[in-house]
């Protein structure tokens, strides 16, 4: 208990000591919430990597797929790192940062204003923003509240605030570059305790061949009656799987806090440098997390999911480890969450500054005032969703997956394609971008409140918002192509920042001839 209790105190020293360093990067709004717009290839790469993985991955979804899908969750993490992680930044990462500069946007519903000129649409995706980042918040607590209750039997409600204040206390202090820093520093530790992790569990089972003979042992009558489909290649159920890689993985194009992070690297080489570091982190750390919880069914006589639920897979299989692996782990989890909240609290506080409140009700505020909204908004932003974390755990309302589902489902569905569209298509109609907010929202919450009545295969929430993102890269081109269209000085203005000529060495460019520029 005291090395456990020592790693804890070293860690949180270190997150808040970061904070108060990076305090001069955090004087004016541009700083405060991009880091200036000058953060390098690692920093970033490794911001976008732990603010996509989190305890909701690592407990709740780990838990739930790997015990629904066998070995085959491993897609899941697959597809995090091609799709989630490669593609969308060899997609989003150059456009994104050389649009959102020229415009000078530095939110996502600020870019949907400028791009579209429509100060109504930028107030229509903050609203979007705030309100479902919140359950996705929540779930953050509540995985992490089943480790620390495993390895340290702390109340829940303790662990929730302790990790909202310190997280809180490095994100006013130092903005987003005292994130990107951290950032970087728990995914070194999640790196390491991944892979730690794998080899002591598998380990504990007889090793990784003896672990997939015990899983192809395995029958659930329940869930499919033929033998060893536990670990086959595609598991029990092909097109649910195909949902969770669709939503996890796809659904980062279209996260504020994710896309965010383009807006801040610092320059071309950054961007492609970025892309590689990026994809190899998802690849372990997303890839391992489902791995690991695909052997879960391994130790069923250690949990009853019927009572306990799928956030309790995971932690069960940990128990049985040495204690300083257990405190490894412990450091694991709290590096994956305390990043993903930093970035959540960050981008909500700063969208509903800039684009609501200086946008609509103080329009002649100045930058100091702006900055100390932002601080003030990420107390507000914890408090809240301290409360409702306590209040979906004490009245158990949903589990982990759901509560990130309904999140990623509304907001990757309402700003994927607009945000696109809008990168790459000059076509792309304001009308369109209503349209794709309003179905995905709408759809969402009614899936919130009337699941029942829904089809059997979009009861699911990972499937609904899957559903959502796939009929909003319909829905923005078709509206787009049968509503009014947009201005064209305010497209082509916006479109004129890829026209743009710039020197570069040979190396990168070859030139017309022997001695010519390009």
């Amino acid at each position: 208990m005291a090395v456990k209790i020592l790693m804890l105190v070293v860690f949180f020293a270190i997150m808040i000591g970061v904070g108060l360093y990076c305090r001069k990067n955090a004087t004016d709004v541009n700083g405060f919430v991009l880091g200036g717009r000058s953060v390098g290839p690692w920093l970033t790469a490794f911001a976008y990597g732990t603010s996509y993985f989190s305890a909701v991955v690592f407990v709740g979804y780990a838990g739930q797929f790997g015990w629904r899908f066998g070995i085959a969750a491993t897609w899941a993490g697959i597809g995090n790192a091609l799709i989630g992680s490669l593609a969308a930044w060899m997609l989003l990462g150059r456009r994104t940062r050389i649009m959102t500069q020229h415009l000078d946007s530095r939110t996502m519903p600020e870019f949907f204003e400028k791009r579209f000129g429509s100060s109504s649409l930028k107030l229509a995706a903050s609203a979007v923003t705030f309100v479902f980042l919140i359950p996705y918040t929540a779930s953050l607590y509540n995985g992490l509240s089943r480790l620390f209750g495993m390895a340290f039997h702390i109340d829940y409600a303790v662990c929730v605030v302790v990790m909202a204040v310190l997280t809180g206390i490095y994100v006013i202090a130092g903005g987003y570059m005292a994130t990107a820093v951290n950032d970087f520093i728990q995914g070194i530790i999640m790196i390491f305790g991944i892979c730690a992790v794998i080899y002591a569990v598998l380990r504990s089972q007889g090793g990784f061949m003896a672990s997939l003979d015990g899983l192809a042992r395995i029958t659930d009558e329940s869930v499919s009656s033929t033998p060893g489909v536990f670990n086959s290649f595609f598991g029990p159920d092909p097109v649910n799987l195909l949902g969770v890689v669709l939503l996890t993985s796809l659904g980062t194009w279209g996260l504020p806090q994710m896309v965010q992070k383009f807006y801040a690297i610092r320059s071309e080489k950054s961007v492609e440098t970025g892309t590689i570091i990026s994809t190899f982190f998802a690849f372990i750390i997303a890839g391992g997390c489902y791995f690991l919880g695909g052997f879960g069914r391994l130790f069923s006589d250690r949990v009853d999911v019927a009572k306990e639920g799928y956030d309790a897979i995971v932690p069960a299989m940990l128990s049985g480890l040495p204690d300083l692996l257990i405190a490894i782990v412990v450091i694991l989890v709290l590096s994956a969450s305390m990043s993903t909240l930093s970035s959540l609290v960050l981008t909500s506080s700063s969208t509903l500054t800039i684009d609501f409140i200086k946008g609509s009700v103080a329009k002649d505020m100045d930058e100091k005032k702006q900055v100390l909204l932002m601080r003030v908004l990420i107390v507000v932003f914890i408090a809240i969703s301290v409360v409702i974390a306590l209040i979906q755990y004490r009245g158990s309302i949903s589990f982990i997956a759901q509560l990130m589902g309904v999140s990623w489902g509304a907001l990757a569905g309402a700003f994927l394609a607009p945000f696109l569209f809008g990168l790459y298509w000059k076509g792309t109609t304001k009308a369109a971008c209503w349209i794709c907010f309003l179905f995905s929202t709408i759809l969402m919450l009614l899936n919130i409140f009337f699941r029942p009545q829904f089809p059997t295969l979009l009861q699911s929430p990972i499937n609904a918002g899957a559903f959502c993102m796939i009929a909003g890269l319909i829905i923005v081109p078709v509206v787009s192509l049968i509503t009014k269209r947009p201005d064209g000085t305010l497209v082509d203005e916006a479109f004129s920042c890829y026209e743009r000529r710039v020197l570069v060495p040979q190396r990168e460019a070859l030139g017309d001839g022997d001695g010519a520029e390009s």
